[in-house]
């Protein structure tokens, strides 16, 4: 997600290659998966490339839309993710030292393996509650990303201590699905639908300082360096303009209006200009932001001009390139040229 009017961390492409193998196993065409994610199999044929937000999502979409009648898709999905293949963070929870140790570094490095949710964690007794807050995610996703998201906190734990920890409750803001076995399966339990919120309590007595199979100090030590390096690069920036910006930056082509985002964060049209003006900023500032961002990044990647114009909601490329030529002084063609000749 954005950080200061840039765009966010750039994701491994571990995740899109995991996801793209999930549509193929169910049938899907890779050019149905990749479509309108300006990825191509050469690109994730490289171990070094990363991935933009936005592509991660459109893949997402394409899924969603394709799978959606899949019983539990989302969370199939999520079973597939694998500790050691989330690089250095993964390597970091794998040498903890306890379970209480991993969950700590999961949750302050969590921008780097899951930018998308945000999760949160509380200690009561013997029982942990996670809520996963899904509100900057565009609507038609949620109930996959966050099914997802669920899949995933199993799949990692496992690798973790072997097993997962026994639910206590599951409440999940999603409607209730036509078969809600998968989520039996999951949790042992059947959760309650059209909740508040997302939150799953588990029951952790005996495992927390339980010692982990793998720990390592030094190898802690070395990834969680690297962890803090990544996010050095991508400085968090906190208030009302970074939660605008993050919401943004999940629905490109799609630009949520002032209103949408004032109701989404329960607050009245002026309070938001209000504050926004109180941060130095307006709201027709924080968008003209995203997009830059957005169409800088795109162009480097030698992306056509109608993908970057449609991407961004400009509809005609003659519209994008009069707001390109704004921001930087130059046509999109010129300034591309001029980056050839200094690279």
């Amino acid at each position: 997600m954005p950080r200061n009017g840039q765009l966010p961390p750039p994701l491994s492409g571990s995740s899109v290659q995991l996801l793209l193998q999930f549509g193929l196993d169910h049938g899907l065409s890779g050019d149905r998966c990749l479509a309108g994610t300006g990825l191509d199999w050469q690109d994730l044929a490289d171990p070094a490339f990363v991935v933009r937000l936005d592509q991660e999502l459109q893949l997402i979409r394409n899924l969603a839309q394709a799978l959606g009648d899949i019983p539990g898709a989302g969370i199939q999905a999520g079973l597939r993710y694998r500790l050691a293949s989330r690089s250095v963070w993964g390597f970091a929870l794998l040498s903890c030292a306890t379970l209480r140790d991993a969950i700590g570094m999961a949750f302050r490095y969590q921008s780097l393996w899951n930018p998308l949710t945000e999760f949160h964690v509380e200690e009561n007794g013997d029982l942990l509650a996670t809520t996963i807050d899904d509100s900057a995610l565009p609507e038609d996703l949620r109930a996959f990303i966050v099914d997802r998201d669920l899949g995933i906190s199993v799949s990692f734990m496992r690798d973790l201590i072997g097993t997962t920890l026994p639910a206590v409750s599951v409440a999940l803001r999603r409607p209730q699905p036509a078969d809600t076995r998968p989520y039996e399966d999951l949790f042992g339990m059947t959760p309650v639908f059209g909740a508040t919120e997302n939150r799953v309590v588990r029951n952790s007595a005996g495992f927390l300082d339980r010692p982990l199979p793998g720990a390592n100090t030094e190898v802690v030590r070395q990834c969680e360096a690297q962890c803090q390096a990544l996010l050095a690069r991508w400085p968090v920036q906190e208030g009302l303009a970074s939660q605008l910006r993050n919401r943004m930056i999940v629905r490109p082509g799609v630009l949520p209006d002032m209103e949408t985002l004032a109701e989404e964060l329960h607050m009245s049209l002026r309070t938001l200009r209000r504050r926004l003006a109180d941060e130095g900023t307006s709201f027709r500032q924080l968008q003209e932001e995203v997009r830059e961002a957005l169409a800088e990044e795109m162009l480097a990647e030698g992306l056509k001009l109608e993908h970057v114009a449609d991407t961004l909601g400009y509809g005609e490329v003659s519209n994008f390139i009069r707001a390109y030529r704004r921001w930087k002084g130059v046509t999109p063609h010129r300034d591309r040229g001029r980056r050839s000749e200094g690279a």
